[in-house]
Parts: C-alpha cells; sequence; structure tokens
C-alpha cells in the first residue's frame, strides 16, 4: 500500500488520532506527495462520509420496517387489530431510539493530514481556514490537541511564524456564536508554546479572553493591558456577575491580579475604556470591573479629572459609578462641580438626574456664599420629561430661595416656560415672574358607531336536506335539535336517510356524555340502529349548573325517542338571534300540544320560559291564561308576572379561604398576594321549576371543563343576563388550563336583556384590563363602546369593579389606561369619565395607604378624560386628597382635577 493510499484509509476511518500517527510515520518524500494530493481529496472524503451515513440510516430503517412486519404478522395470529398509532410507539424495536454513533469526522482528520504535511507555515493556516472545514463547522477540543502536537514535530522557528501567523488570521467572532471557535484555541495555544510575542490584532485579545482565565499565562503581561483597547472584548464578557464572582471567570482573575500589583493597571485601563466610549452593554464588564475593584478616594482623586469628563454624555451605568465616586470626594474645585451639575442635570436619563439634584441638593448646603453658579443646573432639571424630577427640583429651589441673588433667580425663571402651569406657578410665587400657560390638550371624539344587535336565527328546518352538523356553534345546535325532533314526526324516511350520511363509530361514547355532539351522535344513533345507552348525563355537581342544563335538553330528546313519546316540535327553538322565544309564538306552540294531547317535555318547557323576552303584550298574556295544560299555566303565570328576579352580588374572598370572615368588606381592603376568590351570590324565591331553580342557585367557586360550550350560556338565559353573568365568574379570573370566559361570551351578555348588577359589570371590566385576549386597546374598547352605542350598561359599576381588580389580582393599571383613551377616542368619552367615578374610589389609596406613581398616572388620566367629557362637580375622594397639605405629584395631580371639576 502506497503512503498516499495509507492515508486516505486513515481519512476514512474518521479518526483524527489515527490520521496524525499515520502521517507522521511517512518520511519527508512521502509528506510532500500526500500534501500535493491532499486539496483533491476534500470533495472525495466528503462524498465517502456522506456514502457512510447514508449506508447507516438505510440499514437503520430496514431493520425497523422488518421488525414492524414481524409484530404485525405477531397479532394476526393472536387475532389482534393492529392500529396506525401503533407504529409511532417509541421504544419499540420497529421505532427504537437513535443511537448515538460517533460522527463522521472527515474535515478534521483532512485538517490533522494536511497539518503534518504542507511545508511553510503560511500554507498549513491557509489550509487550517479553508472554507470548505469552516462550513464543516468548528474544530473539537481533542482535534485541537492533536493539531497541537503535530506542529510541535516542527522546527521551533516554523512553529513562532505559525504561531503568530495563526493569531494575526483570527478574525471578529458574530455575537449570536457564544461557543469559542477551536481555531482560535490553537493559535493560543501555539503562542504559549512559543512564547512569541503576540501581535497586535483585536480578534486575539477577543479569543483570549473567550476562554476561562490559564494560571501562570505567558501570554497575560502582553494581553492584558490590551484586554481594555480591543474591540469585543466586553461584548464577549457582559454576561460575568460582580456578585462574588464565580471561580474560573475574569471577574475573579483580574480581581486577584488586582492584588499583584496590577491595581493601577487596571483602573487605568477601565477609565480609558469609558472614555472612549461604546454601547452599555459592551461597557457593562468593565464597570463592574471597576466597581471590584473599589477605588479608595485617593485613587478617584488622581483621575478626578476624567471621572468629571464621563459625566455628559458617557452611558448611564458608566456615569452613574464616576458620580458615585465623584461624590465621595471633598476638595473639588467649585468650578469644577457646578459644570458637573450642569452636565448630569442636562442629561435626559431620569435616575443620572435624580442623582444630580441629590448631589446639588448636598453642595448647596456647604456651598459658600450666594448660589447664582447653580441656578442653570437646576433649570436644565426643569426640562426633565420626567414630573417627579420636576417637582423635585422645584423644591430643591424653594427650599433654597434665599441663597440666590437677583441675578440667580433671573436665570432660574428664564427657566420657568418648560415646567408645568401648576409646577411654574409655585416657582412664581417665590421667584415671581411669569409660569407657562397650560395649553388645552386637543381632543375630537368620533362619532359612536352604530350599535352592535343580534342577527336574525335562521329559519327552522323543514326538510331533511335542510338538516345541518350540529357542531358550530349554539345556533347550529339549537337548529339541528329542532329540525331532528320535527322530521321525526314529518319525515321519518327522509330524516333516516339524511343522518344515514353520518360516519358513526360502531361503539357509543363512554358515559357521562359531557358535550352536546356526542348527544347529538347517540340522537343519531338511536334513530338509524335503535340501539343507544340509556343514561349518558354527568353527575349533579360534575359541572355547571347552565352546562347541566344544556345536557339535559338533548338527553330529554334522547329519553323520548326511546320511550317513544317524542313531541311533533319543540317548544323552546329560538326565534330571535338573542336565544328569545317570541311569547306569541310559544302560546301558539302550546296551544297546538293541547290540540294534539302531547305533554311537553319538562327541560323543554323550561327552556322555553327562560326564553320569553321580559315585556310580553298584554293580548298575548290574555291569549296565554285561556291554555288549559299544566305547561300552558305554566307559561301563563311567568308572562303574568311570575318570573324570578333574584337578588345578586359577588363577594372577593381570600384565595384558598372560604369561610365568612374571609371575605373582604371594604373597597379599599387590598388582597393578600394570591388572586382572591369570586363568590357569585343569588338569592331568589323557588319557582318550583327545578331546572330553573338549578339554575338560578349560586355557582361554585372554582371552575371545571366545560369543553367549549360557555359561549353557549347567554342563550340559555337571555333575559337574565345577571345571572349567567355570575355563573361565568368562577371561569374568569382562571382560564387555564380549560377554556375561560372571554370577549365572545361577555358580547353576547351584552345584547342580552334583563338588569345590571355587580356580576354583569365584573365581566367587561375583566376585559378592560386583561391585555392577553388582544394587544390592541381598540379591539379591548369595542365592548364599552357598543354599549355606549345602545345607552346600555352601568358604567359606574364596572369602574368600582375595575378598581377591584387592579387591587386584588395581577392586573395593572397601564392597559387599563390605553384601553379608556382608545374608548373615549371612538367616541365613548362620557362613558369613559362615568367609569373613572366609579373607579377612582376604589383604586386611589385611602389616608393610611401610600401613594405610588401608577395613582399619580390615573389621577393625570382622570383629568384628561373629564375635560374631554366636559365633566363637573367634585368627587369626593379627590377633594379629600386635593385637602392634604403635602406637595407631592400625586397631590398636585388631585389638586388639578378639584379644580377643574369645581
Amino acid at each position: 500500500m502506497t503512503a498516499w493510499e495509507t492515508v486516505v484509509a486513515a481519512i476514512d476511518t474518521g479518526d483524527p488520532q489515527w490520521v496524525a500517527e499515520r502521517v507522521l510515520a511517512l518520511g519527508e518524500r512521502e509528506r510532500r506527495e500526500v500534501a500535493a494530493l491532499l486539496p483533491a481529496h476534500i470533495a472525495v472524503a466528503e462524498e465517502r462520509a456522506h456514502a457512510r451515513d447514508l449506508e447507516r440510516f438505510t440499514r437503520r430503517e430496514r431493520e425497523s420496517e422488518a421488525a414492524w412486519r414481524e409484530h404485525v404478522r405477531r397479532a394476526e395470529r393472536a387475532g389482534r387489530t393492529v392500529h396506525e398509532y401503533e407504529r409511532w410507539e417509541w421504544n419499540t424495536p420497529w421505532n427504537p431510539p437513535w443511537p448515538m454513533e460517533r460522527e463522521e469526522n472527515w474535515a478534521d482528520s483532512l485538517r490533522v493530514a494536511g497539518a503534518a504535511t504542507i511545508g511553510g507555515a503560511a500554507a498549513v493556516v491557509a489550509w487550517l481556514n479553508r472554507r470548505e472545514f469552516q462550513e464543516r463547522g468548528e474544530t473539537s477540543g481533542a482535534t485541537t490537541a492533536i493539531l497541537e502536537g503535530v506542529l510541535s514535530a516542527r522546527p521551533a522557528a516554523w512553529q513562532e511564524d505559525f504561531a503568530t501567523r495563526a493569531a494575526l488570521r483570527l478574525r471578529p467572532v458574530p455575537r449570536r456564536r457564544r461557543r469559542p471557535d477551536e481555531t482560535d484555541a490553537l493559535a493560543l495555544a501555539m503562542l504559549r508554546r512559543t512564547g512569541v510575542v503576540p501581535p497586535e490584532h483585536d480578534p486575539l485579545v477577543v479569543a483570549w479572553v473567550r476562554r476561562p482565565p490559564v494560571r501562570e499565562d505567558p501570554l497575560l503581561d502582553h494581553l492584558l493591558p490590551r484586554l481594555f483597547e480591543a474591540e469585543g472584548v466586553g461584548a464577549v464578557l457582559r454576561g460575568e456577575r460582580a456578585e462574588a464572582p464565580a471561580r474560573g471567570t475574569w471577574l475573579a482573575a483580574l480581581k486577584k491580579l488586582a492584588g499583584q500589583g496590577r491595581r493601577d493597571l487596571m483602573l487605568d485601563g477601565c477609565v480609558r475604556r469609558f472614555l472612549r466610549g461604546g454601547e452599555a452593554a459592551d461597557l457593562r464588564f468593565f464597570v463592574r470591573l471597576h466597581e471590584l475593584l473599589q477605588p479608595t478616594p485617593d485613587e478617584v482623586s488622581k483621575r478626578a479629572a476624567d471621572y468629571l469628563r464621563l459625566l455628559p454624555a458617557a452611558p448611564g451605568p458608566v456615569a452613574e459609578a464616576a458620580l458615585r465616586h465623584l461624590r465621595g470626594l471633598d476638595h473639588l474645585d467649585h468650578a469644577d462641580v457646578s459644570e458637573a451639575l450642569r452636565a448630569l442635570l442636562f442629561r435626559p436619563e431620569r435616575k443620572l438626574v435624580t442623582a444630580g439634584l441629590t448631589w446639588l441638593d448636598a453642595v448647596a448646603r456647604a456651598w459658600p456664599g450666594d448660589l447664582d453658579e447653580l441656578a442653570p443646573a437646576l433649570g436644565y432639571a426643569f426640562a426633565c420629561e420626567s414630573a417627579d424630577v420636576q417637582g423635585r427640583a422645584v423644591r430643591i429651589a424653594v427650599k433654597h430661595a434665599k441663597r440666590f441673588t437677583p441675578v440667580g433667580a433671573q436665570a432660574l425663571r428664564d427657566s420657568f416656560g418648560v415646567l408645568p402651569h401648576q409646577l411654574g406657578e409655585t416657582l412664581v410665587a417665590v421667584f415671581g415672574g411669569e409660569a407657562a400657560e397650560e395649553p388645552p390638550e386637543p381632543f375630537t371624539p368620533a362619532e359612536l358607531p352604530a350599535p352592535r344587535y343580534a342577527e336574525a336565527f335562521p329559519a327552522p328546518v323543514t326538510t331533511p336536506v335542510e338538516l345541518g352538523p350540529c357542531w358550530g356553534g349554539w345556533e347550529s345546535a339549537e337548529l339541528w335539535l329542532a329540525g331532528v325532533v320535527r322530521l321525526h314526526h314529518d319525515d321519518r324516511d327522509g330524516l333516516v336517510a339524511k343522518l344515514s350520511e353520518w360516519r358513526l363509530g360502531r361503539r357509543s361514547h363512554e358515559r357521562p356524555w359531557l358535550d352536546v355532539w356526542q348527544w347529538c351522535e347517540e340522537i343519531a344513533r338511536l334513530l338509524l340502529t335503535g340501539g343507544s345507552p340509556a343514561d349518558g348525563l354527568p353527575r349533579g355537581g360534575a359541572v355547571s349548573a347552565p352546562h347541566l342544563f344544556l345536557l339535559r335538553r338533548w338527553a330529554e330528546v334522547h329519553a323520548a325517542l326511546q320511550g317513544g313519546v317524542l313531541p311533533p316540535y319543540l317548544l323552546a327553538e329560538p326565534t330571535e338571534g338573542t336565544g328569545n322565544v317570541d311569547a306569541g309564538e310559544l302560546v301558539a306552540r302550546l296551544a297546538g300540544y293541547e290540540r294534539r294531547g302531547v305533554e311537553a317535555l319538562p327541560a323543554d318547557l323550561q327552556q322555553a320560559l327562560l326564553r320569553l323576552p321580559r315585556e310580553v303584550a298584554p293580548e298575548v298574556v290574555a291569549r296565554a291564561r285561556l291554555l288549559t295544560s299544566e305547561a300552558g299555566r305554566a307559561a301563563a303565570r311567568w308572562m303574568d308576572g311570575g318570573r324570578p328576579e333574584p337578588v345578586t352580588e359577588v363577594g372577593w374572598l381570600a384565595s384558598g379561604r372560604l369561610d365568612p370572615g374571609a371575605e373582604y368588606r371594604d373597597d379599599r381592603e387590598p388582597a393578600d398576594t394570591r388572586t382572591p376568590d369570586l363568590a357569585p351570590r343569588i338569592r331568589v324565591a323557588p319557582t318550583g321549576l327545578p331546572l330553573v331553580d338549578e339554575l338560578f342557585t349560586e355557582p361554585g367557586r372554582r371552575r371545571e371543563g366545560q369543553d367549549g360550550l360557555l359561549p353557549w350560556w347567554p342563550y340559555v338565559m337571555p333575559s337574565h343576563r345577571e345571572v349567567i353573568a355570575l355563573h361565568f365568574l368562577p371561569h374568569l379570573l382562571y382560564g387555564w388550563p380549560t377554556q375561560g370566559a372571554g370577549p365572545p361570551e361577555a358580547y353576547a351578555l351584552a345584547l342580552a336583556d334583563g338588569p345590571w348588577g355587580e356580576g354583569m359589570a365584573l365581566v367587561p371590566a375583566f376585559l378592560l384590563a386583561d391585555p392577553s385576549w388582544s394587544k390592541l386597546p381598540a379591539v379591548r374598547a369595542g365592548l364599552v363602546v357598543d354599549l355606549a352605542a345602545r345607552g346600555d350598561g352601568d358604567a359606574e359599576e364596572i369602574g368600582r369593579q375595575l378598581g377591584l381588580l387592579l387591587r386584588r389580582t395581577w392586573l395593572k393599571p397601564g392597559p387599563v389606561l390605553e384601553t379608556l383613551e382608545s374608548a373615549a377616542e371612538q367616541g365613548a368619552h362620557r362613558e369613559v369619565w362615568r367609569i373613572m367615578t366609579g373607579f377612582l374610589p376604589v383604586f386611589l389609596p385611602g389616608p393610611e395607604e401610600r401613594p405610588h406613581t401608577r395613582h399619580t398616572q390615573v389621577l393625570a388620566f382622570a383629568l384628561r378624560t373629564a375635560r374631554w367629557a366636559g365633566a363637573r362637580g367634585p368627587v369626593p375622594c379627590v377633594a379629600e386628597i386635593a385637602e392634604r397639605r403635602a406637595s407631592n405629584n400625586f397631590v398636585r395631580e388631585a389638586r388639578r382635577l378639584h379644580t377643574y371639576l369645581t
């Protein structure tokens, strides 16, 4: 076998170590021959590696297919049906885990072969950096060690030349690549091995710091000074933490080196790096190192001029560190301090301006003579966009007002125009001059859109061809159920022929049947085969009352089919898109039952009563009184004042506690750390109709899985939306992991009829505050705008429930204000102000509570909405805050709102 054939065979093994041993055993002439043939072999080696991969893959596929066929044969011999899903069962002989095989390492093998045979150092560097190898991926750490061993067989001068050239060949590393490249590691290893002076090359320094520091590193003295100069170092080390730096990190190593005589080098390096500028993220490491070194006052004093130069424009963290150390000095020149304060207070960052004001206040107390030199700095702070900063600057100006001469006072007056009107008036009262006029906020609301109303309910099913699927929504299900009952009486053969198009399973569903579509299938099975289990209803309490009521309607049709007592049509089939049944139509249906001697199905009758509108014409009531059946008399009583009118409320209970003492009695009483439970309450006298009375019973306090029927509930009781809203509440705050109440349910409730209560207000309040269902405030505002367009709803109660949600749940004021502003812009500005009048008494802090920025923001927004709505008249909770003696932003905003309203 020739030398070349020996090397090719070694490359085909994919083992770089074996390649190194084979190549190093060759003579000089044989190495030159191999080096000449290597470039042409790159494509061949890659193709062979891919062929071997394909062969292994094909072999595994054949073995898996054979195992699957054997599994099928065994199952057939045992008389068992093999299902398709078994084909993909994991960890079986036919679908085993993917074996951990050694990767084809053809590229590293070629790297080693070239490093050992190519003659010149420059040619070897070029070979190792060939594009074909770079595209293959990064060199492994083991291969780097093999390459270093191969190169160590070269003469010393050759190794030094290679180390220098390899270092200069390094390129900046993209930030997205976090793992170090082992090509860099080889250059560093050869530099350390040879001891040659590293070239000045930024990517070399970056490569050095991308790896943990090395003990007794011969590169340290050369590269440490450049650590503070090379571009890219900060980006690599930005993730190191300064708090108790971990062993093996650069921060820990540099802190140790600082105690070994390199402290000044590092402090000077950090300051130089700060002065060069750059992105804050890339300077983060140097700021952490600087603070880890804890410069002493003497060390800061030596560099004070540089620290002062950092204050005007350095990134925030750098300027903060410089300011912190400068404030520890007591011998700074007054002119330098004045200049530094002007630089700080001119910056846009709220945190830095606040720190600058604190320093100015401390400096002013020790400043000799008048403070005119500090007046320009205060004027800069007046222009800050933060209202808190402006207020603090005004308080400092008032505090030291007596120490400004007329010259300094005039300098301050020149800046009054940038302050809000009320802050400017505060300074005018002390320094004279004029405050800026408070410009009226331009606001042109849109006209309210046309109100939304429910669409007309589809025409009833009268022929088999009109019978559609029972799934797809409450309308489809209602049409299907009523159509099956009607066609069973009018055209049974046509109904059976239509249902025979269904592809029913061979067996009934496992009971209980919790969804309507399961009942539809069982009704169809009963009509087609005559066989279906007797009762698939869940036990009482397993699902919510509205859910169980829906299932009972399908269950009684199923039972009536089995018993042969199915009526010719249903009483509760809706006539309106809201779910209502026209009262006159119901009387006619009941009269038809009486003529035929048909008994009403209990759930169907009680559903029909619940779907009656709240207002029934006197002549319809008179016709109902003529009915003689028990069902007819029940309908007449309902229409003639017998409709139940429950008293409702919503309690808030401490999370996980159901005892009465756990209820929050005061609206301003905050919840504990967890979201509280909602406790809906319904008080009503029994109607004598058992299924109706179940619906007028307090719902459970926790949700159950409803399998998609929540959107149907408003159409069960379209004239009692408050009761349905209370049934929604256990599903409102806890929407995961099952479906929760959301926009479809809220819009259906809004289109329904009946008085508003706390439950009806809480549902839209939650949608206003919860940004998870839509990121667009205009979309979240849609329900409020629609209510305003129809003149419906209790806006003050919505505001109150909104305040309770922000006090007692995870919801935040920001999305609420965005949504309300959007509602105002869409024409609901008067309703938004009414919402605010209910919201403010609950949300604003009481006398014993500490106000926060969010409270100030809410007051500012309330003033805007009051102006939009042209509101007048005091709001008691705002008047109480306005009368306080404090002068913070919170109280000032309350005074502005109270002044406008009165």
